[in-house]
């Protein structure tokens, strides 16, 4: 019988899963479920155990919660030889009450439950998830690893808004996202950048969520997301930072109440609102629709206005990396940023963009940049696995 972990990581629309043998965190299976809920719901698998998988597809339509019954049902019936021993979750918001992973008991999920309306894209499917693998496997250790934890290390001016400062006190701050992701790259940092890594770094995760975060000796400094995951960059649905003024106008002029705002902001902007066509870049990236180039061009250019916020929060740019599915993928998304922000010092080297290297910048450029593909799955095995060494002792 051999002891894996079961990773778990619910998105907006998707959920991905990952089974580590606990000897060594060796990789044994990877899976990716997308489309939730849409009659273009897809699921993929791949590693030592995908075959053990083939034909297996998650009811039409499933939602998160049916998804995951589904995928706990499917993993015992396919791998009998393998014992779970612990899972751990992506959970997205952990507001200031959560700085590591922790162990999941009843009253961590009343707390999470409170951050739902900060997060209500990803924190009820991360709970969905949770309770889940709770009514499937009533004694299993379950581990939650935040988002939000790898940004406390900001300094206090980082995390303040301009509020009264009760507000502030109220824990109304910026906490930032994508934590997991920064966490992984900064950990690869030195393999690709040497000394350099722990210089003046920005990494850019430009996916269907986005956002940019400021490195300092591999420690958050800045980032661009704040107390919920709607700040920052445009995103694949989400507007992005936005003038408050505009939101009061809209529930003034527009009769809107809380809910329309919310299904406004977090489903109707970023590249689907600005396109009117698709929120996937790579379907914008093969029109020819007008429309299409100016959400492809608004994208990039409100991400290299804020490359140039986390650059004065560094004083200058000595590493740029890009991740996440855009930022790994897209050559034409990384070139447009790029171009734009030469005054920091950086210069494409064109083959190698297209070619998807890893190290894209050109011998003229100042600033190294580099393309590193994400694992948020592997830094959550393992604080998964050394926490499960610690609950075992």
């Amino acid at each position: 019988m051999t002891e894996a972990l079961l990773v778990l990581n619910a998105g907006s629309s998707s959920i991905k899963f990952a089974l580590y043998a606990c000897v060594q965190l060796l990789p044994l299976c990877r899976g990716h479920i997308d489309a939730l809920g849409t009659a273009e719901q897809s699921a993929t698998w791949s590693g030592a155990l995908a075959a053990k998988f083939e034909g297996a597809r998650p009811p039409p339509a499933a939602n998160h919660n049916d998804a995951v019954v589904w995928l706990l049902q499917a993993l015992r019936e396919r791998l009998p030889d393998l014992e779970i021993v612990a899972a751990g979750h992506r959970v997205v918001h952990g507001g200031a009450r959560f700085a590591d992973p922790v162990p999941i008991d009843a009253c961590v999920i009343a707390q999470l439950q409170e951050f739902v309306p900060l997060a209500p894209n990803h924190q009820p499917h991360s709970l969905a998830a949770i309770r889940a693998v709770t009514a499937a496997w009533p004694r299993l250790p379950q581990i939650a690893c935040f988002d939000t934890a790898f940004h406390q290390t900001q300094p206090r001016l980082a995390q303040l808004f301009a509020l009264p400062s009760e507000l502030s006190d109220q824990g109304i701050l910026r906490y930032g996202f994508h934590g997991l992701s920064y966490a992984y790259i900064a950990d690869e940092l030195p393999r690709h950048a040497g000394v350099r890594a722990d210089a003046r770094v920005v990494v850019a995760h430009l996916g269907h969520g986005a956002s940019l975060c400021a490195l300092r000796d591999r420690c958050s400094v800045a980032t661009t997301m704040g107390f919920s995951a709607l700040d920052g960059l445009m995103m694949g649905t989400r507007s992005g930072a936005l003038d408050p003024g505009v939101l009061l106008y809209l529930l003034q002029t527009q009769l809107c109440d809380a809910a329309q705002l919310t299904d406004l902001l977090y489903n109707r902007c970023g590249l689907l609102g600005v396109s009117g066509i698709s929120d996937d870049l790579r379907a914008l990236e093969g029109s020819t629709d007008a429309r299409a180039r100016e959400a492809i061009e608004l994208f990039a250019y409100r991400t290299a206005r804020e490359l140039g916020s986390m650059a004065a929060a560094l004083g200058g740019l000595d590493v740029l990396v890009f991740t996440a599915g855009i930022g790994e993928r897209s050559a034409m998304m990384r070139s447009l940023i790029c171009a734009q922000a030469r005054w920091l010092g950086v210069e494409l080297d064109v083959q190698a963009n297209a070619q998807q290297q890893t190290k894209i910048s050109s011998a003229m450029s100042t600033a190294d940049v580099f393309v590193i593909p994400t694992d948020e799955e592997i830094v959550i095995a393992r604080a998964t696995q050394g926490l499960l060494a610690l609950l075992r002792a």
